[in-house]
């Protein structure tokens, strides 16, 4: 038999913590000696001490974990729940990685506040186009960056399966775009859409989207770099929407066109932000200028 002093070393726990789930029934020792008080405890019982741990570390309280151990949880049931545990806390890490990064982006542009770079801001036409595209609904909306990410990455591999399926052929670089979707009073949800271009080539059957996104003037900009950092480059464009007396078109989302996207080097990514403009101020822009 082992002590309680050699169990708690071997289970990586403490003797207080052995002793307050001997008191609550949880675990208690294989013998205690009736002189002295002293625990002790058997080899098999630190697999109930594993189950004991792993349990909670899924978030369970001491109680349910032990009416969990006195139904005699079976293995398959406990791998089931540690992986999924697993993966929650995998996705939480990538959030909060994702969290850090725009943190620091953020504190690179407070340093650059009051010299904004708006020379590569260029007013521009943007055509009709036609594309094929899924959709999905980012929860958190732009308060929540990985929830974009999250729900917008995962649909271009399903989209392009789908048109391989289908035999559309792409005709242009990946563009996304998105719309607001409140469902409530102070609902920050938005719609995100994954889209390929593909020119007039016929459709049927399809089991995507075919819509023709509609043509419109734009103040555009090259984002080079991860797009957890694109709200720098959205800055620059809003300074320079402002500094010449321009309006946008809407809530002001950008559509993103991902130029030049390798998928294992986000910092080498170059992408065309696009923000539109409402056309009644240029049109009375040009008429301004026109008359001079």
């Amino acid at each position: 038999m082992l002590s309680i002093g050699d169990f708690a070393g071997l289970g990586r726990v403490s003797v207080r913590m052995l002793r307050h789930y001997d008191a609550i029934g949880l675990l208690r020792p294989a013998h205690v000696d009736p002189h002295t008080g002293y625990r002790w405890y058997t080899a098999q019982q630190l697999s109930v001490l594993n189950r004991v741990l792993a349990l909670k570390d899924l978030g369970f309280s001491l109680s349910d974990v032990q009416a969990m151990i006195d139904e005699k949880l079976d293995i398959g049931e406990l791998r089931g729940m540690l992986r999924l545990r697993r993966a929650e806390l995998a996705a939480r890490v990538r959030r909060d990685n994702a969290r850090l990064a725009l943190v620091d982006a953020r504190l690179r542009l407070i340093e650059t506040e009051g010299h904004m770079d708006t020379a590569d801001v260029v007013l521009k036409h943007i055509a009709a186009i036609r594309v094929a595209e899924l959709s999905a609904t980012a929860p958190g909306g732009y308060d929540d960056p990985a929830s974009i990410t999250e729900n917008l990455t995962p649909l271009y591999p399903r989209l392009m399966d789908l048109m391989e399926a289908a035999g559309v052929p792409i005709c242009g670089s990946p563009i996304a775009y998105y719309r607001p979707a409140p469902t409530g009073p102070g609902d920050e949800t938005i719609t995100v859409h994954a889209a390929f271009p593909i020119g007039e080539v016929e459709v049927t059957g399809a089991t995507f989207d075919v819509v023709v996104l509609p043509a419109f003037e734009a103040a555009t900009a090259l984002h080079r770099g991860s797009m957890s950092e694109a709200f720098r480059t959205g800055q620059a464009i809003a300074t320079w929407i402002d500094d010449n007396g321009y309006r946008t078109d809407g809530p002001g989302f950008a559509r993103e066109v991902y130029l030049d996207c390798p998928p294992d080097d986000f910092d080498k990514w170059v992408t065309e932000m696009q923000v539109p403009l409402d056309s009644t101020v240029i049109a009375t822009r040009e008429a301004e200028s026109s008359t001079r």
